[in-house]
């Protein structure tokens, strides 16, 4: 469990909430069922308007990658990349086709197929490089998803806001059902615009967060298998992928304790 994005969403509401019943309110109150349809089903349905169902599955998908860590230990990755690289040494590049088929990662795989294979090194490169940034994609696309509804969830509030102050003008004559309007009216716009900054917008955000993080493992990877294709000595190759995983000391590069994903 991801225990800032548990807390961030827990603080956030409880603030609020809190915050409503120092003032003297009744959180029970906020319960507008007429306001929570119009927001959240109107939000909803712009949202599946806009994009496609694969982008929205991967929005959903990516909600596992924001609460849940997902660990990945970089040094297995530089040690199965070394021992690639000492058999590639010692047994010619051929003999990764059969360690391609055990690799810890369908990047690594695909990597060392091409490698035994005999293809280009360009090729080799651009081919990785292309599944990395489809992976880039896919990514940027469920934050996309996210922010796209941070976006449309105060305005749909603002709508909710209208239909009920319509109410409430259709019907001066009977003061009875003047609150329930008025409720309705700003309940909806409390919903808009809360979802969008409590929960909409901070999730796009740490979507990005997280996969920019489990990119450089990608990165890392394809270094180690170009490195191993140019025929570095296995010594070389962990110095130079030991690199990225000195973002914990303050270097720019990819810390050690984020999962690819998949």
């Amino acid at each position: 469990m991801d225990l800032t994005s548990l807390i961030g969403s827990i603080l956030g509401i409880g603030a609020i909430l809190l915050g409503q019943i120092l003032e003297g309110g009744n959180p029970a109150s906020l319960v507008q069922i007429t306001a929570a349809l119009i927001v959240f089903g109107g939000t909803i349905g712009a949202v599946v308007l806009s994009f496609p169902q694969q982008q929205l599955l991967n929005a959903i998908t990516a909600l596992q990658r924001v609460y849940f860590d997902q660990k990945i230990d970089f040094k297995e990755i530089i040690t199965e990349l070394v021992k690639y690289a000492t058999k590639a040494r010692k047994e010619g590049v051929i003999a990764l086709e059969k360690e391609a088929k055990n690799a810890s990662d369908p990047l690594i795989t695909l990597g060392l197929e091409a490698v035994a294979d005999g293809a280009d090194p360009k090729l080799v490169k651009d081919l990785l490089e292309t599944q990395v940034a489809q992976m880039e994609e896919a990514s940027k696309g469920a934050a996309k998803v996210w922010e796209t509804a941070g976006g449309l969830a105060p305005t749909i509030g603002i709508i909710g806001a209208v239909l009920g102050l319509i109410q409430v003008m259709g019907n001066l004559a009977d003061p009875s059902s003047l609150g329930a309007g008025i409720a309705v009216a700003f309940v909806a716009t409390v919903y808009g615009v809360g979802f969008a900054n409590l929960f909409c917008i901070p999730l796009g955000t740490k979507i990005k967060f997280k996969d920019q993080k489990s990119f450089v493992a990608k990165e890392m990877m394809i270094e180690g298998i170009l490195s191993i294709q140019a025929g570095e000595s296995p010594a070389l190759i962990e110095r130079k992928l030991n690199a990225f995983i000195l973002d914990t000391e303050g270097a720019p590069k990819g810390g050690a304790s984020e999962k690819v994903p998949a």
